[in-house]
């Protein structure tokens, strides 16, 4: 009798690094004034936990579309920013729409590796890095968002009315908590990986 092995997701979270990328030091173009200026270095913290844990990191990088857009792979913008470069034993997943989901290979390299579970952060927390984490929720995956290593630049609204980066990131954040992630501080978050 021929007995089929049942897969089993095991809980070693994976880190999710998206869009850190040096375009977004053009402030100007994003609308300005970016929240949480401290974000890159708490990305950096959470990298360096998830690397001495040996935890999978996937870092998801967008090439845009938009021929004058500073989030172009054959732009100096495109780099992904020294302090969370990837090792070159880390998967970079290349997108080009706002989530990591989408025309990656990102659900399948999860899947092979058995993770469920995901912790996220980067940037922006309105844009990319909500597409990601919703799509990420309605996947069924287990998701955690590190509000603290993520941010964002100020709107305007389609009335002209300009909303301040923090309020936008902070919106962002209760818009995700608890439907499609729980919004963790960046300590909940490095125990996750120990």
């Amino acid at each position: 009798m021929h007995v089929r092995k049942q897969m089993t997701t095991v809980y070693s979270p994976a880190l999710i690094l998206i869009d850190w990328q040096d375009g977004f030091e053009d402030w100007d173009y994003w609308g300005g004034n970016r929240n949480n200026p401290d974000a890159e270095d708490k990305a950096a913290t959470l990298l360096d936990h998830w690397r001495s844990k040996g935890r999978m990191v996937a870092h998801v990088i967008h090439h845009s579309l938009n021929p004058d857009s500073p989030l172009r792979l054959d732009t100096p913008g495109g780099k992904i920013k020294d302090q969370v470069a990837p090792l070159a034993s880390e998967e970079v997943f290349v997108k080009r729409i706002n989530s990591g989901f989408i025309g990656t290979d990102l659900a399948n390299q999860l899947r092979r590796a058995r993770i469920n579970d995901l912790v996220i952060c980067g940037l922006t927390t309105n844009h990319c890095v909500s597409t990601t984490t919703r799509m990420a929720g309605n996947m069924g995956y287990d998701v955690q968002l590190v509000g603290e290593a993520c941010a964002t630049f100020d709107r305007l609204g389609p009335d002209g009315q300009q909303f301040p980066a923090e309020l936008i990131h902070d919106t962002s954040l209760a818009n995700l908590h608890g439907e499609f992630c729980e919004v963790i501080p960046l300590m909940a978050a490095l125990s996750q990986a120990s």
